[in-house]
């Protein structure tokens, strides 16, 4: 509870001291935020499109993929939260009103770069934690389940209800989703359109943590924040190449799954960080790792 107490200072950008510089003006629809002081290291992509529930129009993608760009080649951040600022949503899923207006090719080639948005999400080299304090449905639920970790407040909403408007799922849901809960899980999900709440989405193993709701409503934010802060001293690389292994084994069988892991080994064994953390044992000390 200190720890929860202690973040929200960070909810206000304009009167913290603990969110930085962000990128973006202020009636951008996504924006980048980088934390300061003890939280030096936490980016956020904070998704502000409110008359459209963050719905995911192309000016939203374009922003979001502006802003993915900008940390895929930032060496000072170690983990990144996605959240909303539009109270009682994450992230609505697809933009229906534009949409409409797309021929069929203009809609398949959206979705396409839809596909590769979620894809871009899961290859940052660091970890990303997905703050659901509201709606996450379809396309919104894929961007979540794109990034590697999710806190959801108990009350949130989320569902892939792509065959409720005679679709499925086509930025990745048909894929992550069942690495995330299971085969049969998934499909019943899917093949009904179901949507869960925030501890039915804990349980199946979809989201990592379900908080109660607060009068704020950013409870999944500042458990997002808690976890971050958990990420935030361990080593750098190390981390990196765990989310690689990780990422790249899950993707083959165990026995090629082991050699991905010790090429991803011999990455950390040469670094300033390893020698850091073995002297810092043998000294009864916290390590300082710096990444190198």
């Amino acid at each position: 509870m200190l720890a929860l107490r202690r973040l929200c200072v960070a909810r206000d950008p304009l009167t913290s001291a603990v969110r930085g510089l962000t990128s973006g003006a202020r009636d951008s629809e996504v924006r980048l935020s980088h934390l300061r002081g003890d939280h030096r290291g936490i980016a956020e992509i904070l998704m502000n499109r409110v008359h459209a529930r963050n719905s995911l129009g192309k000016v939203f993608v374009n922003e979001l993929s502006k802003a993915l760009e900008e940390l895929q080649h930032d060496a000072n951040v170690r983990v990144v939260v996605i959240k909303s600022e539009v109270k009682g949503v994450f992230c609505a899923g697809a933009d229906l009103k534009e949409r409409a207006k797309m021929s069929n090719w203009e809609a398949d080639d959206f979705v396409q770069k839809l596909r590769s948005l979620m894809n871009d999400i899961a290859a940052l080299p660091v970890p990303t934690i997905a703050a659901l304090d509201g709606y996450a449905l379809g396309g919104g639920l894929e961007l979540a389940l794109a990034c590697d970790l999710r806190v959801a407040a108990s009350t949130a909403k989320m569902g892939l209800i792509e065959t409720t408007r005679g679709l499925l799922p086509g930025a990745g849901g048909s894929q992550r989703l069942p690495r995330a809960v299971g085969l049969a899980v998934a499909k019943e999900l899917i093949f009904t359109g179901r949507q869960i709440d925030g501890e039915q989405a804990v349980t199946i193993g979809l989201v990592n943590h379900a908080v109660p709701q607060i009068d704020h409503g950013d409870a999944a934010y500042q458990r997002a924040l808690v976890l971050a802060q958990e990420i935030l001293p361990q080593a750098p690389v190390a981390v990196k190449m765990a989310k690689l292994a990780i990422n790249r084994g899950t993707e083959v069988d165990i026995a090629s799954g082991m050699v991905i892991e010790r090429l991803c080994y011999g990455q950390v064994i040469p670094t300033k960080d390893r020698l850091e953390g073995m002297a810092a044992f043998a000294e009864k000390r916290l390590p300082h790792f710096t990444g190198e």
